[in-house]
Formats: structure tokens, sequence, C-alpha cells
């Protein structure tokens, strides 16, 4: 288990070593992510020790929210200040994502019926 938690810490200093190095705005660790992501998928066979260390964290992944919590509790008196803009943009940006998704799918749609039976009558 050990060895599945260097593994993603190597894979995190990766990713923060590639995104400090090139001039792009993406995170470290998303470039770490997609990176294991890679690395995992050219591999021939399942990495136990990345398994055993990734289901103990999924295991325990409630206790990653707590930082989060706290700092709402921080910042309390400013969300009773700004809770209208808040509540504002978080339906507006939900509302945006729904309907960017409802026209991508819409578009998509047709191309990916386009190889099955059922779309060409037979």
């Amino acid at each position: 288990m050990i060895n599945g938690f260097i593994k993603v810490l190597l894979f995190l200093l990766l990713g923060e070593v590639v995104s400090f190095l090139l001039p792009i705005s993406i995170p470290g660790a998303v470039i770490g992510l997609v990176l294991l992501f890679l690395w995992l998928a050219i591999r021939d066979d399942e990495d136990t020790e990345l398994v055993g260390f990734t289901t103990l964290l999924l295991r325990h992944l409630s206790l990653l929210f707590i930082p989060a919590s706290v700092g709402i509790m921080v910042h309390l008196d400013y969300l009773t200040r700004e809770w209208l803009a808040i509540l504002s943009a978080v339906l507006i940006s939900t509302l945006a994502s729904i309907i960017v998704t409802a026209f991508i799918a819409k578009g998509v749609k047709p191309r990916a019926g386009a190889d099955t039976p059922e779309s060409s009558g037979q």
C-alpha cells in the first residue's frame, strides 16, 4: 500500500513540475492525474498496490471535506452578506452547464446513432 501512495505522490510531483516548467495555466494536480491515467491506460495489468491505496483513500474520502466545511464556517459572515450573489452565480452557472450539455448531447447523438443498424433502417 505504501508503494501505491508513493506512486500517487510521484505523479503529483511530476504534474507540478510540468505545470511549473510549461507556460500553461493548468494546475499540477490535474496534470499529474492525467499522467497517472495515461500510465494506467498503457499498462497491460492492474496495479494492485495502487488499487489498495486508492481503495483505502476512497473509504475515507469524507475526511477531505472537513477543510471546506471549516472554510465555510470561517467565512460565514461573508456568506451571509453576499448570499444573493453567490446563489445567483451558482444557479446561473448550473443552468448554463445544463444548457451547454444538452446542446452538445443533441449535436453528438445523431452522429453516434449513424453507425447503428437501427438508424439505417435494417
